[in-house]
This record gives structure tokens, sequence and C-alpha cells, in this order.
């Protein structure tokens, strides 16, 4: 393990036709690999209104009663990784956290504190080279076989393929990594009214959009030419966004690009004062081909005190309540979901930062002998869970793995363990 341990959680949403729940919470379906990577393989119609979800390796409630016309079938690979405010090496290798190997078709990717959470990134200006430095790792690793120089002087691939860290601004490395050029990805392809009573092909060109160019742009650079070779890259960025320590970034099989519309990205924050950004959650929303996703990133309000877990189920609600994305659709009566239950598929990863409620002595006893289930019978997500008053219907995977939190760092030892690392002994937790 390089740095400190992968973090945080994944869940994801079935049908949500087939919820009956009231609820507000107990719509989504879900799987949780906490302090995990996720893949699986989504099936999802040509046809509008029309999709299915395989029962492996995914927890379901419900099945589909639709008749698919055309499933089409595509794998998702999910991270979330608190980095701990340390800006990620050059010689750092994601290949193996990212399995490569494996050749997803999306890939979805998050991280906690990109950036140390102190007053001037949180009420100042964030910095954003770190979260530059992890976009350009992360297609150094996606698009290996295909790395290409770029053109111009603020290259950040030398001609051999190896990644040069130079000071730039995320916008310009996220434009170097996208594989639309001359135009910008499409926000909406609906047909006017008119378009569709005259017959006319889907439009390419989108309204004037509600969403930050900075993070959806991807117009050619400022001296005239794109970045990249699309022909020799495999993956495509297809959107990011940096919220002080949030960063969300969503990839791509360049092919598959062109079936993403209607993109847009929310932000709430939910730290100091219940607004501000060092805590909080960037949501992606996009329609890929007919069926419409949302992925969350989020990092909840830490704390191992009796009831900062009350503190965590109120910013799950908030989130919630709050992420509102704009309606950017061409057509009236358009069914382009605002909020996030309204989405066929939901994917929610991130540091939830709910704990283990034993003592630190107790937890380690239990480590030693490696009695996952009865830790998992006090970890306060389960706890909360069950008892109706956050996630309330959400399932998760088989938890058989060691608790992540939190590890010294360059180690795989817990802090704490150490007289160097005693001040920042905790609990450790999933």
């Amino acid at each position: 393990m390089i740095g400190v341990g992968l973090s945080g959680m994944t869940l994801m949403n079935q049908d949500r036709t087939n919820q009956q729940t009231s609820s507000l919470i107990g719509k989504i379906f879900s799987v949780k690999g906490r302090n995990q990577s996720k893949e699986t393989e989504v099936s999802i119609s040509s046809s509008e209104g029309q999709y299915d979800l395989p029962l492996e390796p995914l927890l379901y409630r419900g099945v589909s009663t639709k008749v698919p016309s055309e499933n089409l079938s595509f794998r998702v690979f999910v991270a979330t990784w608190n980095v701990g405010g340390k800006s990620p090496d050059r010689k750092l290798d994601l290949d193996d956290i990212l399995q490569v190997r494996e050749e997803s078709d999306i890939y979805v990717l998050g991280f906690q504190e990109v950036v140390p959470l102190n007053a001037g990134n949180v009420l100042v200006i964030e910095d954003n080279e770190p979260a530059a430095k992890w976009l350009a790792l992360i297609n150094q690793s996606l698009n290996k076989a295909h790395n290409v120089p770029l053109r111009g002087p603020r290259s950040i691939a030398s001609s051999g393929g190896s990644l040069v860290f130079q000071k730039t601004s995320l916008r310009k490395v996220s434009k170097a990594f996208r594989t639309e050029s001359k135009r910008r990805l499409k926000s909406c392809n609906c047909p006017t009214d008119l378009e569709r009573k005259n017959g006319k092909e889907f439009c390419f060109r989108c309204p004037q959009s509600q969403t930050n160019e900075n993070e959806f742009s991807s117009e050619e650079d400022e001296d005239g030419s794109s970045n990249f070779d699309t022909n020799q890259i495999k993956y495509g960025l297809v959107a990011c966004k940096q919220m002080v320590g949030i960063f969300l970034t969503v990839w791509m099989r360049k092919e598959l690009v062109q079936h993403v519309s209607h993109l847009r990205i929310s932000c709430v924050g939910r730290g100091i004062l219940g607004c501000l950004g060092n805590k909080g959650c960037i949501s992606v929303s996009m329609i890929f081909h007919k069926t419409s996703f949302c992925f969350l990133c989020c990092h909840l309000a830490s704390g191992e005190k009796e009831g900062d877990e009350l503190r965590r189920n109120v910013d799950v609600v908030e989130i919630l309540r709050n992420t509102q994305f704009p309606g950017i659709c061409r057509t009236s009566g358009s069914r382009v979901p605002e909020k996030i239950l309204d989405h066929d598929r939901v994917i929610w990863l991130g540091d939830l930062n709910y704990r283990i409620a034993l003592s630190y002595s107790d937890t380690g006893k239990l480590l030693k002998e490696e009695a996952w289930d009865a830790l998992y019978d006090k970890d306060q997500l389960k706890i909360e869970r069950e008892a109706g008053r956050v996630f309330k219907g959400w399932k998760e995977g088989k938890i058989y793995f060691a608790p992540t939190y939190k590890y010294s760092d360059n180690s795989d030892s817990y802090a704490g363990e150490t007289v160097e690392t005693k001040s920042k002994r905790r609990t450790p937790a999933w």
C-alpha cells in the first residue's frame, strides 16, 4: 500500500420503478464494497424506458417487470480513495488499483482530501494542482499503450510517454484528456418539436448550457489545436470536478462517449457552518444511451464520539434533499432527472466516516482474530441502516477484509501502534 489506504465505500441503486416505499432513502438499491474498488457489469437497453440489471455480482431488491427489447452490457469500475492531503508522486502506478487488465467500459474514480483541509483551501481558493496530477496518473494507466505527446508548450507527457508533472491548471489538463474535439460534449441530444415534426436527426450542438465549461468543455485549446490524436487513445475523460478536497472523475471508452448526453454536475457543501466544501458531495448526472446515471462522491462528517454517527446521517439526508441538477433538456415534459433518486442508476462512493462502535482495545483483539463478522455487527452504518435512521432498504456486499482506516503513511500498520503515531491513533474502521 502506497501512502494512505484506500478508503470509503460504494453503493448502487436498482430500477427505481420497482421501489414501492415512501422513504426518501429507501428507494435505492445498493452494493457496498468499503475501502475497495468495485466492478460490476450493467445491462441497459437501447430503447427508452427499457433496462435491466444482472443480479450478480450485485445484491438486489426486486426484478424489473419491463421486457427489454435489446440489452447492452457494460462493465463499470468504481473506486474511492481518501489520500489524506498527499499529492501523488509521479512514480505512483495505478494499474493494480484500477485493474486495467480487466478493461472496463466506464471508470468512476472518487477522491477525498486531495488537498489538505486547511483554511486556505476551504475559505480562500482551492489548490487544483494535485487533482491535475491525479488526472494525469489515471490517464497514464488507462491509456498506457496509447500515450502520445501532447502538442504545444504546456505538454504534460513526454515523447516517451512518461509522465512529467508541470504546474498547470485542472481545466487545461482535463481538456487534454477529452476525446471530443472542436465541439462540446452533448448536454442535450433531444430533437426540438420542430425537428421531430420534420424528421431531422438529433442535434449535436446543445442549447446554452447551464453547466460549467471547466468541467465539460472540449472546445479547441487556446492555440487552436486539439491536445490528443484521439485515434490513438482508448479512454476519454467525460467529466471531472473538484470541491476543496473532494474530487470526482468519470472516464469512458472513446467510442462510447458519443452516447452520453444531459451531462450535469451538482455540489453540496456540508462542512464548516453546514455549507462549506471541506465536507459534502459532488454528483455527476448523465444519460448513457437511454439510461440515466448519477455518480456521487462524498466525504461525510468525521468523529468517533458517541452521537457523531447522527451527524453523518444528517449529511446523507441533506445531500439527497439539496442536490439539484439544472434542467437543460430542449424538450418540454422531459423525463431527464433533476434529483438524485430520480435516476435509473445511482452509484454512491466516498468516505462516509462511519466507525466501529467498540473501544480501541476490543477492536484490536477482533482484528487479530480476523473476526470480520463480529466487527461488522458493531459497524455504525449497519446499525443505523437496520434501525431505519439512514439508507433504509440499502444492502451491501460481504465484508471479508480488515478495516483500512487509519493507516500510517507508507505502511500497513494502523496509526497509533508506534510511539511516533500515538497522537494520531484512531479506532480502526471501514
